[in-house]
């Protein structure tokens, strides 16, 4: 075994493959060690502190350092530390944690299944679906409908989902039958002169275009996240989500909202498909359904699913699927607490009556000479940046100023996350206006540094 190095920053180095990291420039630069977290903030390993802008991954929404939480895991520990929910077992945690859930989501989701991600969750619905479309004797009815851009996971089947290059490339994936719809981002993927209203209606054409080339009999679902997170953080045109659930009803296709990002108040609503006005069939939740002090998602499902999966399971006697961790007492515990928080701190009114200073502060952006578009609703957003702003044109390579910016905002002592060259900003939902205010401060001193040094390479 290799000697234990006194550099925490060393053994990292020597030990560890960072996901979604360059892997050779880490073992140059090494980790920023992030030590501890109080609100909004997080200190590193030197005592730098940063206004993290990213809520972590898109997910503490009560702030770090919650002490509810950790009195509420501490409290769980010492009376059930573990247990499983396989063979009929159950405990009061995910008890109350799924009689919540359903509480909480659209009136047509009655049941509710744990896993410990977003991934696992998504890949659970994709069994599920195919179970279900098998026991209702339509065996083909087994390809998935998503879009370029979105995101779904990193797991073989939720992995193929997502629609993103860097997910695919040399995984060999897609690895299920999918097929990757245009993505509904009116600024990068619309026409020359095609209004928002055009693109809208093109988008709708081609899914039913896509619909009817496949065949109905062969669709099984549609997913998709009511704001694109993770692929940029893209907000669809008006009218897309009443045309896509027109579409679903019509050909008889399950409609999966993925709310992984969306839930739980970040849009100013208790979840995307209400501030978008539409009903799904099955629902993804995860990262703020416990501000993710613990790992835990859940696929929230109509009874329609819940019946014939039911049915089945009489037949063979079992539903032969769940994780070692599904319905974790602990988590369950700490999310039914984060849920308490959010509701007793009017958390999701906080983020609808910040939005429109949250936004307004995004938008001042938009005549700044390297940004192309400033978008978002709610409390998330993104700053898109391009070499040209009269023909959108992107950087070349797409990612290496997104990069300077992200190096700028540690500087600044902001993080947020550069989605190539997009910066996407997703603060915890317990952000004030003062913080809003000193988030873009500090985002405005990064991007005038990044400006300072492209101009610089220019001028050598």
């Amino acid at each position: 075994m290799p000697t234990r190095s006194n550099s925490l920053a060393s053994a990292d180095v020597a030990t560890t493959l960072h996901p979604y990291t360059n892997a050779r420039k880490h073992e140059q630069t090494g980790p920023l060690i992030i030590e501890r977290g109080d609100g909004i903030r997080v200190w590193d390993s030197t005592g730098k502190d940063y206004i993290e802008g990213l809520a972590g991954l898109w997910s503490v929404a009560v702030g770090f350092s919650e002490k509810r939480l950790a009195e509420a895991a501490y409290q769980q520990m010492l009376k059930l530390p573990y247990y499983h929910t396989f063979a009929s077992k159950a405990h009061e945690p995910s008890i109350r944690l799924a009689e919540k859930l359903v509480e909480m989501t659209p009136d047509t989701l009655t049941r509710v299944f744990f896993t410990s991600s977003g991934s696992e969750a998504n890949d659970t619905i994709v069994k599920m679906v195919w179970f279900m479309n098998n026991v209702l004797g339509r065996p083909e009815k087994k390809k998935f409908l998503a879009r370029t851009k979105g995101y779904h996971g990193i797991t073989v089947a939720s992995g193929s989902l997502t629609g993103l290059p860097v997910n695919h490339r040399d995984f060999d994936l897609p690895a299920i039958p999918v097929r990757h719809l245009t993505c509904p981002h009116h600024y990068r993927f619309g026409l020359p002169g095609e209004s928002e209203a055009e693109f809208t209606a093109r988008l709708l054409a081609e899914a039913e275009a896509v619909i009817l080339e496949e065949g109905p009999e062969t669709i099984a679902a549609f997913i998709g996240e009511p704001v694109m997170a993770a692929g940029g953080v893209m907000t669809p045109p008006e009218g897309y989500w009443p045309g896509i659930e027109a579409l679903c009803r019509k050909y008889d296709i399950l409609l999966i909202s993925d709310e992984v990002i969306c839930g739980f108040g970040r849009l100013g609503t208790p979840f995307g498909c209400q501030k978008y006005g539409f009903t799904p069939d099955i629902m993804t939740v995860s990262k703020q359904i416990a501000s993710s002090y613990m790992p835990l998602a859940a696929v929230v499902f109509s009874d329609a699913v819940y019946q014939a999966i039911a049915d089945h399971s009489a037949t063979l006697n079992t539903f032969g699927h769940g994780f070692t961790a599904s319905g974790h007492p602990v988590a369950c515990a700490v999310a039914l607490e984060n849920l308490a928080i959010i509701e007793e701190r009017d958390l999701m009114g906080n983020a609808a009556r910040l939005e429109a200073a949250f936004q307004a502060g995004l938008r001042r952006f938009a005549d700044h000479p390297l940004v192309g578009e400033a978008r978002g609703t709610g409390l998330i957003g993104a700053l898109e940046l391009v070499a040209d702003k009269a023909t959108k044109r992107p950087f070349d390579p797409v990612g290496r100023v997104g990069a300077i910016a992200a190096e700028e905002g540690h500087a600044a002592g902001l993080i947020f996350r550069a989605i190539g060259d997009q910066l996407a900003l997703c603060p915890p939902l317990i952000v004030t206006e003062a913080d809003i205010a000193e988030i873009f401060e500090r985002l405005a001193l990064a991007l005038y540094r990044t400006q300072a040094r492209l101009a610089a390479e220019t001028a050598n």
